[in-house]
């Protein structure tokens, strides 16, 4: 294969998730060589890869713990040895929920280290290579807390909220490379994440849609942004949570 029609290659951390898994699925099968990441449990990273072979599509599996930096550099110098990777999907991230009078120091760094430092640890290592080429696409996935704030999640919404300014200033700097930098803030989500902390009555109440998004649905507005035709669509939050705000 030449490296014209090579497919693009796309890296989606905390890509063995529910919401994770989705995106990857839906990458791969837009014609993406997709890198499903795992933060340790390789094992749920290769059954999304599995999947995808399943599909006739293309994927592989890597772990590293986003947090460090070190890892993360090895991790992403080994990955660019087969060539630049165009598209980023920022999606890995913790919760560690508690009313911040309650919150410990532990609670408030681990969140903002997997979220923040993770963003950067990740992203600015792969901006060169990709520049290079003229053409990317970084998305990373917030929350509605990002936008809205949640009680009990001080720690998850500075987090989120955190790859809002960071994103739109990077797609200041990158967009005459042919590169967006775009964020999109997923609501209520099913899986299992969703149905521990939100009864379906809880949902109604909550969402306008009266039900909770899909991560389906989440993974087409993902692949959209990172797809020629949002070429143009650049430094946006884009909310996707069934009407909350």
């Amino acid at each position: 294969m030449t490296p014209s029609t090579a497919p693009r290659r796309a890296l989606v951390t905390g890509g063995s998730g529910d919401l994770g898994g989705a995106i990857c699925a839906r990458l791969a099968s837009d014609g993406m060589h997709v890198i499903v990441h795992a933060n340790a449990n390789i094992a749920r990273a290769e059954a999304v890869v599995e999947a995808i072979h399943h599909e006739g599509g293309s994927a592989e599996a890597v772990a590293f713990d986003v947090a460090d930096g070190e890892a993360t550099r090895a991790a992403l110098e080994s990955l660019l040895e087969d060539g630049p990777i165009q598209v980023l999907v920022n999606n890995a991230g913790v919760h560690d929920d508690a009313p911040m009078a309650g919150m410990t120091e532990a609670q408030w760094k681990r969140v903002i280290d997997v979220s923040v430092h993770g963003f950067f640890h990740v992203t600015q290592p792969l901006l060169l290579p990709m520049a290079r080429t003229r053409w990317g696409r970084i998305v990373s996935v917030s929350s509605v807390a990002g936008v809205l704030g949640n009680r009990g999640q001080a720690n998850y919404a500075a987090a989120k909220s955190a790859l809002h300014g960071a994103s739109k200033s990077l797609a200041r700097e990158m967009a005459s490379r042919g590169i967006s930098v775009n964020v999109v803030a997923p609501g209520v989500i099913a899986g299992r994440m969703a149905e521990q902390a939100f009864p379906p009555e809880v949902v109604k109440q909550m969402v306008p849609a009266g039900r909770t998004g899909t991560p389906e649905e989440v993974a087409a507005l993902v692949a959209f942004l990172c797809s020629a035709d949002a070429g143009y669509v650049n430094g946006q939050v884009i909310g996707i949570n069934g009407g909350m705000g």
